[in-house]
């Protein structure tokens, strides 16, 4: 019987994938046997994530690219299907925040964190499709928050953006299904990465964020891989427009 646990002969796609939770997902799919691209903007973060990897035993191939840049995508397209392994899984999980309230954001902030989270999103899964379609086994992960899913105290643009996220992941788990292709979402809560690296360091934050959280503590990022990596594999082969909130029971906290 195939194994479902396990992504031997997959190939896989993971942006803003050299720290924090990207890091920690491309990490966790190469350890259940797929081959990984590390997409990034840094070339030595990239060049240095793909040796600890390929020292590690694991298959990771580098692309230097901004997710957010026309251009570069078209390029990490290329890269991919140059390669000639095909593409199995994409996970989006580039993302940004500013935190202010509504009324200070400059329009200049508020178009870069569209940008980044959510029209990056949407245009690099767009071009991968034809790739995913030849799959024939094809799962597609964004990598959303809880800040889409309920208010937070600020970042208004962010919460919009992870929202909209959300819609996309069930509109495309629908309209992508005939072609095999399951899309899904999780929603982390605070994770230990170095975008909220500055506001856990935060003793009173971090409390109330602990004080609203039932198990007390922030995720760790390979929690979030490890739930990645399930929506990949197929076992969860009936799973799909499904978002999974990484909140420590954070949104079923009620009174």
């Amino acid at each position: 019987m195939k194994d479902k646990w396990n992504l031997s002969g997959k190939t896989a796609l993971v942006t803003g994938s050299t720290k924090g939770i990207g890091q920690a997902v491309a990490e966790e799919l190469a350890a259940l046997g797929a081959a990984v691209f590390i997409v990034a903007r840094r070339q030595n973060e990239v060049e240095m994530q793909v040796k600890k990897m390929q020292e590690a035993g694991f298959e990771a191939f580098g692309i230097i690219a901004d997710v957010t840049i026309p251009e570069e995508r078209q390029y990490m397209v290329k890269t991919v299907m140059n390669e000639g392994r095909g593409l199995d899984i994409l996970v989006n999980n580039v993302g940004t925040s500013i935190r202010k309230k509504m009324v200070e954001y400059r329009d200049e902030e508020y178009q870069h964190i569209l940008n980044t989270n959510m029209h990056s999103n949407f245009a690099l899964t767009q071009l991968l499709y034809p790739l995913l379609k030849t799959s024939k086994e094809a799962a597609v992960v964004n990598v959303l928050s809880v800040a889409g899913l309920i208010h937070l105290r600020s970042g208004a643009p962010y919460g919009m953006t992870k929202a909209a996220l959300t819609q996309l992941t069930k509109n495309l788990a629908v309209e992508w299904a005939p072609d095999n292709i399951r899309v899904n979402a999780v929603a982390p809560w605070y994770t230990k990465t170095p975008l909220v690296e500055t506001l856990l360091r935060d003793k009173n934050y971090v409390q109330d964020v602990l004080d609203r959280t039932p198990m007390k503590r922030v995720a760790e990022p390979e929690e979030v891989a490890a739930a990645v990596a399930f929506l990949c594999m197929a076992a969860a082969s009936y799973v799909t427009g499904q978002c999974l909130a990484m909140d420590g029971g954070f949104m079923v906290n009620g009174f």
